[in-house]
Order: C-alpha cells, then structure tokens, then sequence
C-alpha cells in the first residue's frame, strides 16, 4: 500500500500535519522526516517491532552501523548519558537543534538506554555509545514534543543509495514500504550531520557533514562571559584583565587564546551595539598594559547566553535580570565575586574610582579562572 504523502507547505492545518505523524509513529508505524540535512526515516523507539522494521530496510540487522537517537533538546541528552562532559554538553548546547550529531558514552546505569526495549539498545547503542541529535527542523520537533519518547532515526534511503534530499528521492527508493511521508521540499543543506565523538576534552570526527572541522573546533571552545548594564566599563574591563590573566595562564600571547580553545566576551542587559568603552576605562586598562580602544558594545543575547560555559554578572540585580529572560542557564550564571558582593559601579565617578573596579575585578577573577576547566 502506497504512504501517505502530506505536501507540509501547503498543509490546511499544522497541528493536524503533527498529529498524523505522532499517530503513525504510536502505531508502529514508520514515517519519513524532512530535516534540515536530509530527509530521515524514523520509527519510535519505544517500539521494538517498528525499529526491527527499520533495521530491515536499512538492512542493519547485525547491528554493524547504529541508528542515531533523535532526542527533543540538549537537556534531554543528560537522561540517555547523565556523565556528559563538559565538552559533549557545550556542543549540544550550542549546535542543537542542528546538523550534528554527537556520539557519546552511556554506559551510566541511569541512562534511559537500559529502559528501551532489548533491540532498539542494540541498535542504537551496541558498545556503549550513542549517537545523539536534535534535528533542526520544525516539524521533527513538534512531532517528538508529543510522544512518549525519542525516535530512532536513519537517513530515508537504501543502503548503497544516496541519500535523499527531497520527497520525490525518498519515494523513488521506499515507496510502499513507509507508512507516512512529510513533503517539505528540498532539504536545507542537502548533505548528512556532521558526526563526531566526544570523549572528556577530546573531539573525534567520525563522518564530515555540513558542520566543517574548523567550525567544530571553535564550536568546542571554552567561552567566558562578562554581564554588566551598559558594556562600557564593568564588563569590558573584566574581559580585558580576564584575557590577559587566562593568557598568562596558559602560557600564551593574548591573540592566541581563540586557538587554545578559550573565547572570552562581555556584554550589557542595557547595551547598544557598537558603542565604545569610557574613556576612564580606556585610560585605567591602558595603564595596565591592556587595550580597550577598539571595544565595541554589544547587548546581551540568547545566542551569548547559549553559547557561554560560565556567565559572570556583575551585580545580584545583573544576574536576576539574565535568569528572568534565560531561567534555563541558571548553572552557568553566577555573580563575579564568589563572596557574593557587588562589582561597585565607576561610572559617573573620577578614575580613582575606576581604579578600585578594575582591582576589584582582577581580585574576583582570578578567584574564578581556579574553578573554569579550560
């Protein structure tokens, strides 16, 4: 019997679109995905009938080349490997949803792989190790927001075969043996994830995609984050004596933090871009051998928030106004001076003022760099 063929761009109803999907899948059922690679072929895995179904098709019964998991979000990829490292979670973090894949341990006794049923585990996890993604594609994730669980997911062609970027490819090679296709035209980037392992500090690349090696390095990089109100004087004064301190630490020349995998940043919940430092900032730095002439302000946003492993406010009130908007990154955030003070605000103030900042901010910061694993 010929799939069902939804036209996605030109469906009446999104909703509906999404619930004919999930009760595919709750059935048993196997339906094809567009996503932003290529197009994918899923089937519940929770299901262990629709998996051995899939691993059929694929011809992967022996378990040779594993199905990927398809998960709903990076918070979720603790549940199915809760030792993530710090590495494996930055990545997640800052490229889901997106055309990655991560490959890592699971080998934790808590890992929600042991609930699955016999043969889905041995299809996605056969020697400890799973492959983690959260497509990048509206519809994948409005469907997996409504099942019980995650979805074993392939690339929706044969084995030998391209793989499909659109529809019309996908019904071509599979025609009746799916049950559901979702018709979004021609995939995004038209090429597979990026796959790479993740093991403690070390990034492996096991398939080039659509992310190349050199974004998957800076991807990987420790950020360091500096929140004040208006990005002027607090925050780019820490950014400055935090990339030097850092520096020192590693023993580098400042320029070649970015390639010792260190990313340091500020930025202001008031901020306007491309705003310059204050003057008494500039002069005070200047005098510690440090440059502030080119800063440039910048307002904080969801991707700075994202993308930090350690975000540092310069006040109770700074850090109250990032958990408001970003709840979620209330683990990274933290107030500059561990002891819980305020970083005294110059501005406005003569620059003896300025001075007692700039120590005030060096003294916190070298209290936090013992605890940043860089």
């Amino acid at each position: 019997m010929p799939p069902l063929v939804i036209d996605v761009q030109n469906a009446e109803d999104w909703r509906d679109v999404v619930h004919r999907a999930v009760q595919v899948l709750a059935e048993g059922g196997l339906a094809v995905f567009p996503t932003e690679t290529v197009y994918g072929l899923a089937a519940s895995a929770l299901d262990e009938a629709a998996v051995t179904r899939l691993l059929a098709m694929k011809s992967r019964e022996g378990g040779n080349k594993p199905l990927t998991l398809a998960i709903k979000s990076a918070e979720e990829a603790l549940d199915f490997a809760p030792d993530l490292c710090p590495l494996a979670q930055r990545l997640a973090r800052r490229c889901w949803p997106g055309p990655i894949t991560l490959v890592v341990d699971d080998s934790h006794p808590q890992s929600l792989v042991r609930r699955l049923p016999e043969k889905v585990r041995q299809a996605v996890s056969p020697a400890n190790a799973i492959g983690l993604r959260v497509p990048g594609h509206q519809i994948i994730l409005d469907v997996m927001r409504m099942l019980a669980g995650p979805l074993a997911l392939t690339s929706a062609n044969r084995a030998g075969k391209p793989e499909a970027i659109t529809a019309a490819e996908v019904l071509e090679n599979l025609d009746e043996e799916v049950d559901l296709v979702l018709d979004d035209g021609r995939c995004r980037f038209g090429q597979p994830s990026s796959v790479v392992r993740v093991q403690g500090k070390r990034l492996e690349i096991l398939r080039q995609g659509v992310v190349p090696e050199r974004t998957l390095q800076r991807l990987s990089s420790a950020m360091i984050l500096f929140v004040c109100t208006g990005n002027t004087c607090r925050s780019p004064m820490a950014e400055a004596i935090c990339r030097d301190l850092l520096a020192k630490k590693l023993g580098c020349e400042n320029a070649a933090l970015e390639d010792r995998g260190a990313l340091v940043a500020s930025a202001g919940i008031a901020a306007m871009m491309g705003g310059r430092a204050s003057q008494e900032a500039v002069y005070v730095m200047q005098q510690r051998g440090l440059d502030l002439i080119n800063h440039e302000t910048q307002p904080l946003t969801e991707p700075l928030v994202r993308h930090a492993d350690a975000i540092y406010a310069m006040t109770r009130s700074h850090r109250e106004a990032i958990l408001a908007q970003w709840p979620a990154a209330a683990p990274r955030v933290k107030l500059l001076c561990p002891d819980g003070e305020d970083i005294c605000d110059p501005i406005g103030g003569p620059v003896e003022r300025y001075e007692r900042c700039a120590q005030q901010l060096r003294d916190g910061i070298s209290r936090r760099l013992e605890e940043i694993d860089v």
